[in-house]
Parts: structure tokens; C-alpha cells; sequence
């Protein structure tokens, strides 16, 4: 490289220490992922086509759903070729597309799960008034809201990873343009961009696991004065699906500030955390989604 503070592209390692043994990764991931991917699509077209579905309870299910295939498409597919070619070159614009794409997808996830968790909040402790307090303009304000934040707030985030100077080298310990190990590579002081990263990423994931939380306080106090035990069996299957998208989300959201924030951490473990989020966890929601719902 003749200019290494602006590079023009960056290599990938992705699995690179398997050897020849990571082209038979590619099989159980590409697996995975056609899986997830069809699954996911499934449902978003039938929340859509399915006039009896056109409630909140699957409308953010759909968008969670939507959601989870964009996260995949924006890494899985490039891992997965790379992980048939030598040589693993991604240009430096598709390089922060990828990180602005990724971080911001990942963040509005976490604030869908506190949409879903309001809805459920309306449906058990206010149910005369849900179709007033959770109307579809009530309900698109939501989605709208959930997705324009994290989007917004990672285009100064992007543009300043960007103009780092990246004077060590331009081979990323990654199978995508993860946060840490770009950090690594910069020659800049990055403690500001570090900190700063740590607050979005606290925001997001702290702020929709409050609204989430107070939300199923006020939903266990309301089932705990139901007389009857059907009720109770009624209000924890309307929750069921969510509750359990609640623990692996959260679960992940840890790893998820984790992986997004500072540069001092194993390569290694970033990498199994991104995968485990990126391919085992959208396929694993689809059976929630589905069989719960």
C-alpha cells in the first residue's frame, strides 16, 4: 500500500488459521443461513399478506424478523465467499458501509424488543384501550422511531472511524469490518472514539432493556391479580414468544457492547461472538417467532 493513513482497501483474515479446513465451513454456514434467511422471509410475507396478522402483536415481530435478515445479508454473504478464496480484499468504502450497516441494524433491534415489550405491556394491563393506545399510528411512530435513531446517530460515528489515520496496516483480524479490530489498526488517539462508542452502544441496549424491564413489572403485577389460572396461561403465551426473544437478545446485547466497544479485547472471541449473533441467533428466532406465534 502506498498511502496506509487512507488505505484504498483492507484484507480480511476471517478463518484464515483453519487453512484448507475453512472451506468446510462454508457448508453448516451457507445451512444456516439459507435457513434463517428463508425462514425470516417467510414470516415478513406472510405478517403482509395475511390481513388477520395486521396487529402490533405481528408487526414488530415482522420488523424484528426484517431486521434479522438485513444483519445477515450485510456479513454472512461476504464471509461465507471469502471463506472459498484466498484472498480476502474488501475496499475501504464497502468497509464502513459495512461497519455504519451492521452497528446501526444491531442497535435497532434492541429498540424494536422494547416496542414489542410496550405492545405486550397495552395488550395485558390496558386491554379495553389497546386499539386506542396502540394504534397503527401509534405503532408506525414506534417502528419509524426505532429505526431512524440508530442510523442517525451512527453517521457521525462512521465518519470519524473514516478519518482515522490507519498507519499500522490493513489486515483486519475479522471476517467484517468490526469496530475493534479497525481501532487496532489506527494510528490516531481513538480514546474519544472509544468512549463515545461505548455510550451509543450503552444508550441503545440500557435505554430499550428499561422500557423493556418496567414494562413486564407492571405486566406480572397485572397477572398476579388474575383469579384464574387460564388467565395466567392466556397473558404468559401472549408473552411467551417475546420473553424468549428477551433473554437471547439481551443475552446477545451484552456481547453486543462487548464486541462494539474499545480495541483491547481477543480477536478470537469477537469474531465467535459475531458469528454466534450473525448465523446461530437469526436462526434460532425464526422457531420463536413461528412456533410461539
Amino acid at each position: 500500500m502506498t498511502n496506509l493513513s487512507h488505505p484504498s482497501e483492507f484484507v480480511l483474515l476471517g478463518f484464515s488459521s483453519f487453512g484448507e479446513l475453512q472451506v468446510l465451513l462454508c457448508g453448516p454456514f451457507l445451512m444456516l443461513y439459507l435457513l434463517a434467511f428463508l425462514g425470516n422471509t417467510v414470516i415478513i410475507v406472510t405478517v403482509i399478506a395475511n390481513t388477520n396478522l395486521h396487529t402490533p402483536m405481528y408487526f414488530f415481530p415482522g420488523n424484528f424478523s426484517l431486521l434479522e435478515t438485513l444483519v445477515t445479508i450485510t456479513t454472512v454473504p461476504r464471509m461465507l465467499s471469502d471463506l472459498l478464496v484466498p484472498c480476502k480484499v474488501i475496499s475501504f468504502n464497502d468497509c464502513m458501509a459495512q461497519f455504519y450497516f451492521y452497528f446501526s441494524l444491531g442497535s435497532t433491534s434492541f429498540l424494536i424488543l422494547s416496542d414489542m415489550a410496550l405492545d405486550r405491556f397495552v395488550a395485558i394491563c390496558h386491554p379495553l384501550r389497546c386499539g386506542t393506545l396502540m394504534s397503527w399510528d401509534v405503532c408506525i411512530q414506534l417502528a419509524g422511531a426505532s429505526w431512524a435513531a440508530p442510523f442517525l446517530a451512527m453517521v457521525p460515528t462512521v465518519f470519524s472511524q473514516a478519518y482515522l489515520s490507519y498507519c499500522h496496516d490493513n489486515i483486519i483480524n475479522h471476517f467484517f469490518c468490526d469496530n475493534a479490530p479497525l481501532l487496532q489498526l489506527s494510528c490516531s488517539d481513538t480514546s474519544l472514539q472509544e468512549f463515545w462508542d461505548f455510550v451509543m452502544a450503552l444508550a441503545f441496549v440500557l435505554s430499550s432493556f428499561l422500557v423493556t424491564f418496567i414494562s413486564y413489572g407492571y405486566i406480572v403485577t397485572t397477572m398476579l391479580r388474575i383469579p384464574s389460572a387460564s388467565g395466567h396461561q392466556k397473558a404468559f403465551s401472549t408473552c411467551g414468544s417475546h420473553l424468549t426473544l428477551v433473554f437471547i437478545g439481551y443475552r446477545s446485547g451484552t456481547i453486543f457492547l462487548h464486541v462494539r466497544s474499545g480495541k483491547e479485547h481477543s480477536m478470537e472471541v469477537n469474531k465467535t461472538v459475531a458469528l454466534v449473533t450473525s448465523v446461530l441467533i437469526p436462526f434460532l428466532n425464526i422457531f420463536i417467532l413461528t412456533l410461539c406465534n
